[in-house]
């Protein structure tokens, strides 16, 4: 990443912080995915129950690994003899990671799920709630949010799955009502009414979908 890159980063992070303390959650920027695992360690108490649900931007800075192998309880669904049961503790854990599919640059932040596990915990559950974002995923408006999760992170996002939608077959979102849809549930995050449960590490690099 060139160097007037990195600092339009810079720039465009600060205004995004500003814009998520207005809006009761916490905004962080980290210039590498190694000083985002720091912070979001820093977040993340020894002994805490930790748990995700798909979150590709925790993987790539390490911090799924680090969890893994801390001090921490991971509850692992890819693991669990039980899935759903792992989903379900979710709701009761001390720290939830997730990623944002986009975010506008005053704060906002929009996610898209299939099975609404992963946007039910961010909405409500979780003691804290560790988003880690790339700065690729900012955009200039709520429009712009939607439609970067839609056009780009769900049809991106299907690539992974064993899934039959047409997004996956053209890369093109066509609004479907598929049976495998993934684009069941959208979250709109504007405002956080518990103070601290919300923090958003802004990376400046591309991470995730």
């Amino acid at each position: 990443m060139n160097e007037f890159v990195k600092k339009r980063n810079e720039l465009l992070a600060q205004k995004v912080i500003k814009g998520l303390g207005s809006r009761n959650m916490t905004g962080y920027y980290a210039e590498t995915k190694e000083d985002a695992l720091k912070q979001a360690l820093e977040l993340i108490p020894e002994g805490s129950s930790v748990t995700m649900g798909g979150c590709v931007s925790a993987a790539e800075i390490g911090l799924v690994q680090a969890v893994q192998e801390g001090n921490y309880n991971f509850i692992d669904r890819t693991k669990a003899e039980n899935p759903r049961e792992a989903m379900l503790q979710a709701y009761d854990a001390d720290v939830y990671l997730a990623s944002a599919n986009a975010m506008t640059d005053d704060g906002i932040i929009v996610n898209i799920d299939g099975n609404a596990n992963r946007v039910s915990a961010i909405a409500y559950g979780p003691k804290k709630v560790v988003f880690i974002v790339g700065m690729n995923k900012i955009c200039g408006d709520l429009d712009a949010a939607m439609k970067r999760a839609r056009s780009v992170a769900a049809t991106t996002n299907t690539q992974r799955f064993d899934i039959a939608t047409p997004c996956k077959q053209t890369g093109a979102c066509i609004d479907c009502k598929s049976p495998d849809t993934i684009c069941c549930q959208f979250l709109t995050t504007r405002y956080s009414r518990h103070e601290g449960r919300i923090h958003v590490i802004l990376v400046n690099d591309n991470l995730g979908f």
